[in-house]
């Protein structure tokens, strides 16, 4: 077997991470073999300490970029106001997307079991923060808009009953949450 170029090992990298992100989203941090995952991009077990020095590298990387798709989907998609965002956010739709869907709630019971000292853990923290500042922005229609307590309680508000809408889909409770979030959220009666 010859050696992989720079560029196919760029490739390969970048293809890990990406598949590692949707992975990690869809069934945790925990639920997920290196196997799993290069076994997802059709490389072998052996070829990952090519491309990263642990598992814990990984996580942070891929947690990076899960935040990194969220913000290109809010750049393309139809989110310019806060009610856009709360609608989508906290739809069925959202709800049931879990392997592409919003990595504050898909990670944060994860990062939470995570030691302190992990890379994940700053990665996540990093990428809330920057989630806050752009819930921020859109609710006030100012870019660079620092999050105010309002903005953290929303984001509260809007992972938390997302991740309570999936521990309980299949049951009328889940879209209970969804309803009852936006309506604080948006004050719909």
């Amino acid at each position: 077997m010859g050696r992989v170029s720079k560029e196919q090992m760029e490739h390969n990298r970048k293809n890990i991470i990406k598949a590692s992100s949707e992975l990690f989203r869809e069934r945790g941090l925990d639920g997920v073999s290196v196997n799993d995952i290069m076994s997802a991009v059709g490389l072998t077990h052996g070829g990952f300490y090519g491309h990263f020095s642990s598992k814990d590298e990984l996580e942070a990387l891929a947690c990076r970029q899960a935040f990194d798709d969220t913000d290109a989907f809010l750049d393309q998609g139809d989110m310019g106001s806060f009610a856009q965002l709360v609608e989508y956010y906290l739809s069925t739709e959202h709800r049931d997307n879990t392997r592409s869907g919003c990595t504050v709630s898909a990670l944060a019971s994860d990062v939470l079991r995570k030691d302190r000292e992990k890379p994940v853990r700053e990665t996540y923290k990093a990428g809330v923060k920057k989630m806050a500042e752009r819930l921020a922005a859109i609710e006030e229609d100012k870019p660079d808009t620092a999050p105010a307590d309002k903005h953290l309680t929303q984001l509260a508000l809007m992972a938390g009953a997302l991740m309570l809408a999936r521990a309980t889909e299949g049951d009328e409770i889940s879209e209970r949450f969804l309803s009852a979030a936006k309506t604080a959220l948006l004050g719909i009666k």
